[in-house]
């Protein structure tokens, strides 16, 4: 009989401490912890210098082309990013800058909408920014 009660009470500490293991976590995934692919933020998202924020659409690279309207981006990938822009849209450069700032092989870091078409409608474009590499070393210095 004693036995027996001994059995039942560590079998009874382990169902509570079980359950209390899988109700953390489950908790801690609600409060946006690491996501299923293990990166910072809820359901996965990743945060960053450039992370997507508020269905932000972050784009970093060399300008190749420029006109009035418009930027592309080589981006760090070797793809490329067609960025619009607006008169609403900030161009920052150390001190604010213009569109006539926007010149082929100046480094920018693009923030905006992205659209269906693939393009990006920009909100705010940094000239000259300072990205971050793996291991937060310098890999583009400012001009």
């Amino acid at each position: 009989m004693k036995n027996q009660m001994i059995l039942i009470t560590a079998v009874l500490i382990i169902l509570v401490g079980a359950g209390g293991f899988f109700g953390g976590m489950k908790y801690q995934q609600s409060k946006g912890g690491r996501g299923a692919d293990g990166q910072p933020g809820a359901n996965g998202q990743r945060r960053g210098q450039f992370g997507q924020r508020n269905g932000m659409r972050p784009v970093a690279g060399d300008i190749i082309s420029a006109d009035d309207k418009s930027i592309t981006v080589k981006m760090m990938d070797g793809s490329t990013k067609i960025v619009l822009i607006s008169g609403s849209t900030q161009i920052n450069k150390a001190a604010t800058a213009t569109k006539t700032d926007l010149k082929p092989n100046e480094k920018v870091a693009v923030f905006g909408t992205e659209n269906s078409d693939g393009s990006v409608t920009a909100q705010s474009i940094q000239l000259n920014p300072m990205f971050r590499g793996p291991m937060g070393t310098p890999s583009a210095a400012p001009n």
